[in-house]
Order: C-alpha cells, then structure tokens, then sequence
C-alpha cells in the first residue's frame, strides 16, 4: 500500500484515482478493519455484534472496493449488509433505518469514472465527526487480536433497498405528482434504477435518459454536470420539467420546460418559500454558502427569509443546520439538504419536492424560478500567489473595501484562498456582467501585484 503524503481522508472522505496511487485494494481493506476497530473501542455491544450497511455506485472499481471494504469489516467481527449499487443519500437512510452502527458509502460522486471514494457514517446516517476518521486512519498498518471461530462478521445482501428506498421518498409528500411529465437524467449512475422508480411511485410521467450503466460511462456526458442532453430531451419530449442528478445522486439541478436551467440557488428558493407557506422552513431561515448568488438573498427577503452563508461546502452547511436546527440548506450545485426527511443531500428527494411545488400551485417551473433573479456572476483564479497572505495583507483588504461601497446593495465581492493550491479566486457579482468583469479584473490585479510569490 502506497503511503499517503498527507492527511488520508478530505471533506467527503477518501477519494482519488481507483487501483492507482493511494486507492487501492488494500487500503479499503485496511480502512474496513479500522473503521470496525474505532467502532468497537466507541461502543457498547454486549450481546450482538456491530452492524454496518455498505452500498456503492455503479463504477467499475466499486466492485473490488466494496469486497475489500466489507472483508476488512467483517474480518474485525462486524456484520455486514450489502445494500449494493444505491444513492449516497439513500445508503445514509438504511444506516438510520435498520439501526447500523456504521454506513460506508463507495463513489466519487460527480467525479469522473477512473476516480472513486471511501465514506463513513455514523448512526442515524450522519458523517463521522473528524476526530473519528483521524482515529481511523491512525488505525491503519497497526497490529491487533483478531476475531476468530464464530466471532468473525456475517455478511448478506440486503434485497429490497430500491422498493424501500423509493416508498421512503414518496412518503415525505403530501401531493402525489399526476399529471406530471418529467425528464430524469440519472448519469448512469447510482440513482438509475430507483429514481425513475421513485417518481413513477409518485405518480409521474418518466422519461428516463443516462440510465444505462455499465460501469466505465457513469458522469460521461450525462447527469447534473452535463446539462445539454437533457435540456434537448425536455423539450424534444414536451415535458414539464427535468432533473439531472449526479452519479452517487446527492445534488440535483434542473431544467424548465423551455430547456433553460434552473440552477441550486433557484431550487433553494423555490423549495424555500414552499416550505415557508406550509410552516416547515424553521425559523424563516435557509442555509447556503457564501457562493449563492446575491439574487437568492434579495428573492426571499420580501418574504421575510433569512439567508445564512457559510464556507463553501456541503458539510459546512449541514454544520450550521445541525447547530441551529434549521430545516433547508444547500448550495448553487444541486446539493439540497432537507433534514426533514435526509441527513445529506439528496437529488431524488429534491426533484420530488420541486415536482410537488409545481402540482400543488399549478404553477410551471419557469414561472417559480423566476421568483429569483441572478446577479451576472464573474469568477476570476488568480495563481502563483500566497493564499495564506490573502485575508491579512492591507493593501487588498483596502481594495476590496473600496469596490465593495462602490458597488453598494447593488453587487458584492468575495476574496476566497484555494484550500489546495496557491492561487486566489476573485468573484464579483454587479448588476452587468460588463461592470462584474472590470471590478474582477481590478480586484486580480491587486491581488497578483499584492501576493505574488517570491
């Protein structure tokens, strides 16, 4: 097993390229004995054995991923059910669900095929807390007793995961969705056998594209990072609506019936007020990241919703909602957290929701969505600067200032380092895209001039 040059596990856990690098065979067998091993010292299992649900999308290198993992678990003296190819989301409701210890989840998400990923949850199908995946990763290599005779973990597949995961879904609304047509990119991905199910469960007209997996075509060309087939196929079929979900179906984008895109920060809005009216959104309050655009703060202002932005990233947004028990969040990509019915994002989920809000009002997506207006929104990457000067240095913090009171209530600005390179990323949002570039490009030339490296 190849050492990792620095920390194992990232905000989403351990990913990178399959089979190459630190990926491998062995390190998902070593992380499954880990992971049974932190389970065990942090729990209390008098009487039976710890249970851990696994589940995975439909890459290649899942396959061999998923054996190594559940070996490793069960080899330490963990039970194991295999819930297959199934959504991240929905891998984070059977770890709830059937009470498991532990959940791990096999997929890059929206990553490219020869990439894939390792990721734990914890009881009730939250992420593992930080301080777990460092005990877990401190676990690896090291010598321990192992379990022999009939101390050693089960392993079955657990077989009805589609029909319960779907009945799940359908239940958290109130509308059944009839009358409804509706086009589902799946990505050839992990969603492609139950989210055409789910919305047909729930009353819809399915028309079904990147449903074909076989493996090696999961995010190539189809699903929430590429847009075009379904804009085409929305139309071509005179659908109401479509949905794009990525491959482990945790984020969802959409398309109206003209074919344009209804992006996250859209959805977040038109989620936000349909939630509100039925006095569900707790606290008249939605959680996004600092990279929503200014439109979705100015759009729910009238109806007295507050927008709380945090750190780009789903888990910062699940950090906030947690901490003030809000009930919506998300982010412009698609990922949609709403922790009335999910722990994580969920693509399906999302789509049902904005298919209900479109029954119920009988109004049309276009039409919803234009309850927000987006802001031209310029991004500008700045490299081979020091990131870690970025927030301290005065004659930058003076420039940002200085463009921010000129732009007003009418634009902002945002300065954000790159966790993982040296560059700094500029971006302006103004009334037009022209005023945006130029205040960008100003912004950038401070910011070279300011931070470049030695």
């Amino acid at each position: 097993m190849v050492a990792p040059t620095g920390p194992l596990f990232g905000t989403d856990g351990v990913r990178g390229l399959a089979n190459g690098g630190v990926l491998t065979a062995e390190l998902a067998l070593g992380l499954g004995a880990a992971a049974a091993r932190v389970l065990v010292d942090h729990g209390e299992f008098t009487g039976r054995r710890p249970l851990a649900v696994v589940g995975r999308d439909t890459r290649i290198s899942g396959q061999f991923l998923e054996h190594a993992v559940v070996a490793g678990l069960a080899s330490a003296g963990v039970d194991v059910l295999r819930l297959r190819v199934l959504p991240t989301p929905g891998v984070a409701f059977f770890t709830d669900s059937l009470g498991a210890d532990l959940g791990v989840v096999i997929s890059a998400s929206h990553n490219a095929m020869p990439d894939n990923g390792i990721k734990f949850l914890a009881r009730g199908g939250v992420k593992l807390d930080d301080d777990l995946e460092r005990e877990i990763e401190a676990q690896l290599g090291r010598t321990w007793e192992r379990p022999t005779g009939s101390d050693v973990g089960r392993v079955r597949p657990y077989a009805p995961t589609v029909e319960e995961y779907s009945a799940h879904l359908v239940r958290t609304l109130d509308t059944p969705l009839a009358g409804l047509r509706v086009v589902l990119d799946c990505a050839h991905g992990a969603a492609s056998e139950v989210g055409p199910r789910a919305l047909a469960d729930a009353g819809a007209d399915v028309v079904t594209i990147g449903a074909e997996p076989d493996g090696l075509n999961i995010n190539d060309g189809y699903g929430s990072t590429h847009l075009d087939r379904l804009r085409r196929a929305v139309v071509d079929e005179g659908a109401h609506a479509g949905f794009a979900v990525d491959g482990d179906a945790d984020r969802c984008l959409a398309v109206d019936a003209t074919g344009a895109v209804v992006d996250g920060d859209q959805v977040m809005a038109v989620l936000a007020l349909s939630m509100q009216e039925r006095g569900r959104l707790v606290d008249d309050t939605l959680v996004a990241t600092v990279m929503s655009n200014l439109g979705l703060v100015r759009a729910l202002r009238p109806a007295g919703i507050t927008v709380r932005q945090t750190k780009v990233g789903d888990r910062y947004v699940l950090e906030d909602m947690r901490a003030g028990g809000y009930s919506l969040g998300g982010e412009q990509s698609g990922h949609v957290i709403m922790s009335d019915h999910a722990t994580t994002g969920d693509g399906l989920l999302t789509a049902l929701h904005v298919c209900e809000r479109m029954v119920s009002t009988g109004r049309s997506l276009r039409d919803l969505a234009s309850v927000m207006t987006r802001l031209p929104q310029v991004l500008v990457n700045v490299p081979e600067v020091d990131r870690a000067r970025c927030d301290s240095d005065p004659e930058v913090a003076a420039a940002v200032a200085a463009e921010s009171a000129d732009l007003g209530e009418e634009g902002r600005v945002l300065l954000r380092p790159s966790g993982t390179e040296p560059l700094v990323r500029v971006m302006v949002e103004a009334p037009t895209p022209e005023r945006a570039s130029a205040v960008a490009e100003r912004l950038a030339d401070v910011v070279r001039r300011r931070l470049a490296l030695a």
